[in-house]
């Protein structure tokens, strides 16, 4: 049996994002259009079955029901819900919750990584997809951040790192 090959996503929350929350943007169209053909690629080209996704607001969120949609066409992928605790999105407005709850409900692996929030149960949560994957796909503006953080990491390992720049 041939080893799977699995691919994570890290990128900037909506704040971070030239278009915020509006995903009618053009840019928000595109860059959703991006991940999507990266992600296709991969699948394509490279033989990954496997995604991990952080499910944090703004690029995990897309990237998740991207994996989702695609999942149509290849069935023969899986997605995985890396969540870093059980609160995580409690704060979240009332669509995003549900967005995130639908992605959950459909997802094929939900790995929670702890209970309870610590400062940094994100960077565990990035670090536990990086080691489990092969390629990431990152959309990073270039600044520090925990994204940057998660690509730095990655290059560390020596995993192949997609970089979308938003």
């Amino acid at each position: 049996m041939k080893e799977k090959k699995v691919c994570c996503f890290t990128g900037h929350r909506p704040q971070k994002l030239s278009f915020g929350f509006n995903e009618e943007d053009e840019r928000c169209v595109q860059l959703k259009q991006a991940i999507m053909e990266q992600t296709e690629k991969l699948i394509t080209q490279c033989g990954v079955t496997h995604f991990i996704v952080g499910m944090a607001l703004g690029v995990d969120i897309y990237s998740a029901e991207i994996v989702l949609l695609l999942k149509e066409k290849y069935p023969q992928i899986t997605l995985e819900c890396a969540i870093p605790c059980e609160t995580q999105c409690e704060k979240w407005s009332e669509p995003m919750r549900d967005r995130y709850f639908d992605i959950v409900m459909s997802c094929d692996e939900e790995t929670m990584l702890q209970r309870h929030y610590t400062k940094d149960c994100m960077q565990k949560r990035n670090q536990y997809m990086v080691d489990k994957s092969d390629y990431v796909i990152a959309v990073w503006n270039g600044k520090p951040s925990g994204t940057g953080n998660t690509v730095r990491y990655a290059e560390s390992k020596g995993k192949t790192v997609i970089r979308i720049r938003p």
